[in-house]
Formats: structure tokens, sequence, C-alpha cells
């Protein structure tokens, strides 16, 4: 029997297998770098899980939505915000980025993506920032398919400089990639 995406992570997290409170080290400096000298306003963190970028931002004063497929773990972000001191806000939303891929319009000032791709919401998340929105995107490559952890399916890793050409109509103010560790690509760019 296949198990369906929302049962896999609804799975992974009931484990505790993503419950770090600590936010990816490239949103810490490509927020500083970037995003740090305007004011906190709404923002999207998707596929976050247990809401550890949402949290961290939620503290800078963002209002972030955090979606996700997973129930189990958007209720652990809820649980871990009320154990943190935010000033922003954080609301929740369960949704299947397979079928439900309206992302809005002009709705968010910063959208963030951490070890997650779909190719057909690349338009969606443009789509969604307002103008001079920023994008921070970091997820895998081809090339980690020469470790012996991570992703597996071609499907969720990146063809060599794909994210860039994808997010080419927005000023690319970083772009990296690296096989140190790990083959990931790191993105930020502005609308």
């Amino acid at each position: 029997m296949e198990i369906n995406e929302k049962t896999r992570w609804d799975r992974k997290h009931s484990e505790r297998l993503h419950s770090s409170f600590d936010p990816n080290t490239f949103l810490v400096t490509a927020y500083d770098e970037f995003v740090s000298s305007k004011p906190p306003g709404v923002a999207l963190d998707l596929a976050g899980g247990a809401g550890r970028h949402a949290i961290w931002l939620a503290e800078r004063g963002w209002h972030v939505k955090l979606v996700d497929i997973s129930e189990v773990g958007l209720r652990q972000a809820e649980e871990n915000a009320r154990q943190r001191t935010i000033t922003g806000s954080i609301v929740t939303k369960v949704q299947d980025l397979n079928t439900e891929k309206d992302l809005g319009r002009e709705q968010y000032d910063l959208v963030v993506v951490f070890s997650f791709l779909q190719r057909e919401l690349f338009p969606a998340l443009r789509m969604s920032l307002k103008p001079g929105g920023h994008l921070i995107y970091k997820t895998y490559t081809m090339d980690q398919l020469n470790f012996n952890s991570g992703p597996r399916n071609p499907v969720f890793l990146l063809q060599p400089n794909e994210l860039l050409h994808a997010f080419s109509s927005m000023r690319v103010l970083h772009y990296h990639e690296t096989i140190h560790e790990k083959g990931v690509a790191e993105l930020i760019a502005r609308k």
C-alpha cells in the first residue's frame, strides 16, 4: 500500500523528526543582508512544517502565514509559537500544494521556501509577492544524489541553475549552488 504525502508528513512530525526551533542559517544571513532594513510586514512560509522559520520571523514582528500539508506539523508550530515570545503573529493553513496551487496575488512582502520543490508553484510564488517583496528559497539539487542521505527522487531535485532561471524575471540578489555536505541551491530575489 502506498502512503500518501499527508500521511507521510504527519508521521514524520509525530516522530518529531523536524522539530528544531533554529532557523536555517541561510534564512538568517539572507534576512540580515537583504530584508532587515525594511519594517516587518506579511510573510508566507511555504511547506514550513513545525514552523521554525515562521516563528523566527514572527519573533521579529512579521505576520506570517504558515502553509503545510501536515496538520500534525502545524499543530506543533502553534504549540511551539505559544512557548516563545512572539511579537508578530502566525496563522496556519493546511494546504495540499499538489492540488491547491493558489497562493494569492501580491499579498506578501516576504516568501520563504526551504527543502521543498514543486516547480508548478514557481509562477504562483512570483505572483504572491508584492512589488519590492523578497523571495528566500533553498532546496536540494541533483548533486544530492552523490550523498547518502536526503531526497533521492529527481522530481524533488533541481537541475543546475534551474532555480536561478525560474526566477530570472525578478531581481536576483544572491544565487549559490554548493556540494559542501549536501547538494543545495540558494536564491534571494526581489520582485
